[in-house]
């Protein structure tokens, strides 16, 4: 069985931790303590920060040290737009994309997320709604677009995970899953892109209860 280098071993888990909100935004990462974690020596985890900065997952300051990118409520409303039209266009040519055999694995994880949703399962419909949204970038049959879409997936995971944690917002979100995946199945590429679009973007109340989830409580 082929090891996995040490710099990949630990951006992985980290960023998994960062995306899981073991790490939220603003947390400061200590290079020290992860040393210890993994096992390692400072190279490996300074060149795996390097990887996470590069992906815009952490911000590295001069002589403060390094933390989890946490935005201004303007930057993270431009985030989300720009997510939400690259997730339109993905949309757009998964509906005249998608195989059939792609076509049934997504609406296995639309069901799942059905299951999840229904049960108030948050933090495994979290899991389910990421993989929902992976099965639309791989259905675009463009290598580019699937790439950048995960990127900036990736980069917002954070701040998804906790509009999730506003009350009712998953029935909402399955409500939405449900009008993309009708859009994806009838072949209708301008209905799939308003539905993601209009499902990603965050603005009025859904910005106002975004930026209330941010806010520290106590």
């Amino acid at each position: 069985m082929a090891t996995i280098p040490n710099t990949l071993r630990i951006r992985n888990a980290l960023e998994n931790a960062i995306v899981q909100g073991i790490y939220a935004p603003g947390a400061r990462l200590d290079p020290e303590a992860l040393e210890r974690e993994f096992d390692v020596s400072r190279t490996p985890i300074r060149e795996a920060i390097h990887q996470l900065e590069a992906s815009g997952l952490v911000r590295v300051v001069p002589k403060r040290g390094t933390f989890v990118t946490e935005w201004s409520p303007s930057e993270l409303a431009e985030r989300f737009e720009v997510m939400a039209e690259v997730e339109a266009t993905c949309g757009r040519l998964a509906a005249r994309r998608i195989t059939e055999a792609e076509l049934e694995a997504f609406e296995a994880v639309h069901a799942e997320c059905r299951r999840l949703a229904e049960a108030g399962e948050v933090e495994a419909y979290y899991a389910r709604n990421s993989d929902f949204h992976h099965c639309i970038y791989r259905a675009t049959h463009n290598a580019f677009l699937e790439q950048e879409a995960s990127r900036l997936h990736a980069m917002l995971q954070p701040y998804r995970r906790m509009q999730l944690q506003v009350r009712n917002r998953m029935a909402r979100s399955f409500a939405e899953h449900d009008a993309v995946v009708a859009m994806i199945r009838a072949g209708d590429a301008d209905g799939a892109a308003r539905a993601l679009r209009d499902h990603v973007i965050v603005q009025g109340d859904r910005f106002h209860d975004l930026i209330a989830a941010l806010r520290p409580t106590g």
